[in-house]
């Protein structure tokens, strides 16, 4: 496995989990408010609202589309619901700005979760000015990653050379199709129970388990 950040002109980026770190834990408030969403909806327990949540999960790639597809759920009343956490968890994360914007080239998010919510965890972070634009559930037409369609539909609105373009994410199974597009690919290995689910190794670049130290040995070797 290898990386050239040489080819790159573009750099894409995953938000949850990747742009900011595991521990702050956010995801585990929006699973807590995605479990409360599902007992209410199915008039059902806890224990079985995680359930239902986990297979839509790994059937559809996002609970969100589960629920569409099995109960019509409307996906805006859903991802506000779902959404309405606490940010100032972020407030520790390490700074991410200057690393963003040291790397030569365009910048841009792609998000199973929806603009507002991603803007929210910019903001948060400090990075919003750090990206041209972002690519989100709403614009894949509920069509998450890892369909195809939502790839093509990225670099098809933001005219992005596949071959000059890298794509980060923390979710293994979501490089396989930038990778056939032909990105370089850079998995962040959290070592958690989802991570690596439909783990193809041919299809990553290059595997990290701390976004900063990959950022900061970037930087240096496109600096020289």
């Amino acid at each position: 496995m290898s990386f050239d950040p040489a080819r790159v002109d573009c750099w894409i980026f995953d938000l949850d989990n990747t742009l900011y770190p595991a521990w702050t834990d956010l995801f585990g408030q929006i699973d807590v408010r995605m479990g409360q969403f599902i007992s209410e909806l199915l008039g059902c327990d806890a224990t079985e609202a995680r359930r239902v949540q986990k297979m839509y999960f790994h059937d559809h790639g996002t609970t969100l589309a589960g629920l569409m597809h099995y109960h019509a759920v409307d996906p805006h009343h859903f991802l506000d619901f779902v959404h309405d956490i606490d940010m100032t968890v972020l407030k520790d994360a390490p700074p991410l700005a200057d690393r963003l914007m040291a790397l030569p080239g365009r910048r841009l998010i792609f998000t199973n979760g929806d603009a507002p919510y991603a803007t929210k965890v910019m903001d948060a972070l400090g990075i919003t000015h750090c990206f041209e634009g972002m690519w989100d559930i709403h614009a894949m037409e509920y069509r998450p990653k890892p369909e195809p369609s939502a790839y093509a539909g990225l670099i098809e609105a933001f005219g992005i050379d596949s071959e000059r373009a890298v794509f980060v994410e923390d979710s293994a199974r979501n490089l396989g199709p930038a990778k056939a597009m032909g990105m370089q690919t850079v998995w962040l290995d959290l070592a958690t129970e989802w991570g690596d689910r439909a783990k193809d190794d041919a299809a990553i670049d290059v595997v990290i388990d701390d976004l900063v130290p990959w950022l900061d040995a970037v930087i240096a070797q496109v600096a020289t």
